[in-house]
């Protein structure tokens, strides 16, 4: 639509200096023509821009122009307060709170009506996960090392990472960044780490890949699991699977198959289910919950 181009022709010229008409005919996949009608429009409207031909010209707005009003709509000022707000929901400071007040006492006429978007981040971990935001924000912002004893399925131990992003995935928090022992870029989930701590070193940013988090890719599934849940269990597959994870037999049982990779992970949530459900294959995961019933039995036992 040509109001959006416009605006966001308006806030490229807002951020820079100065700009080409070829530079913009690009960026908004449009002809030089276009750009210029675009340029007129906008100078219509009362925009000082000022426009140079030749070697060193360009598009620009006037040395000491400033818009009075906010570019965003109230629909875009609705959706970064939504946005805020969750960030504040796992803070452990007031910033982001701060933050939504000035963005509101600026742009009041432009936030109307109630809230329809909430979104809390927060967990049963918040009194724990919020300091260790705030400290991994920190050293991003600060590029310094981040020191911390970890505990994964392969054990314990400390680790020493250049951090570079904080990522809410999978409904928890991971820190990413370049391992010093492994010498590679590492996922570390913030509920597994404790003793973090700040690094008074500072480290040289390297050249960092987006975290590329499919999750095919974090959780294989190698493990393919079948197994008959009872039908009163449905509304956990499809909060945790979606429908597609099972089908009905004709008995009204749930025939459930998905690919699982931690051996663990798996048996320690279908005794979740406790007599719900019975696994039929593989043999290794049958063998397993066997003998943990037969272990628990047994405890109980000798009471």
């Amino acid at each position: 639509m040509k109001i959006d181009r416009l605006i966001g022709i308006l806030s490229v010229l807002l951020q820079k200096e100065k700009v080409t008409a070829p530079e913009l005919a690009e960026r908004f996949e449009v002809s030089r023509r276009t750009i210029n009608r675009d340029i007129e429009d906008l100078c219509k409207a009362g925009i000082p821009i000022h426009t140079a031909q030749g070697a060193g010209g360009g598009i620009h707005i006037m040395e000491g122009y400033r818009m009075d009003r906010t570019l965003l709509t109230s629909k875009d000022m609705q959706m970064i307060l939504a946005g805020l707000r969750s960030l504040d929901s796992v803070s452990g400071s007031h910033y982001y709170g701060q933050l939504m007040e000035k963005l509101k006492v600026g742009s009041s006429c432009f936030v109307s009506g109630r809230d329809t978007i909430l979104i809390d981040l927060s967990s049963w971990y918040k009194e724990s996960l919020a300091p260790k935001i705030e400290i991994i924000q920190s050293a991003i912002e600060e590029r310094q090392l981040l020191s911390f004893r970890y505990y994964g399925p392969n054990g314990e131990g400390g680790r020493e990472i250049e951090p570079y992003y904080l990522i809410f995935k999978w409904s928890s928090w991971y820190v990413w960044g370049w391992c010093l022992k492994q010498r590679d870029f590492r996922l570390f989930k913030l509920n597994r780490l404790e003793e973090l701590k700040k690094s008074a070193a500072v480290f040289h940013p390297r050249e960092v890949p987006l975290p590329d988090l499919p999750d095919e890719k974090i959780f294989p599934g190698e493990i393919k699991v079948k197994a008959l849940f009872e039908p009163d269990m449905k509304w956990r597959l499809v909060e945790e699977f979606g429908m597609h994870c099972f089908t009905e037999t004709e008995d009204k049982k749930l025939l459930f198959t998905v690919g699982y990779k931690d051996v663990e992970h798996l048996i320690g949530w279908l005794l979740t289910f406790g007599s719900k459900v019975k696994v039929l294959e593989p043999v290794e995961i049958k063998d397993g919950l066997r003998n943990i019933a037969e272990s628990i039995r047994n405890l109980y036992k000798e009471e």
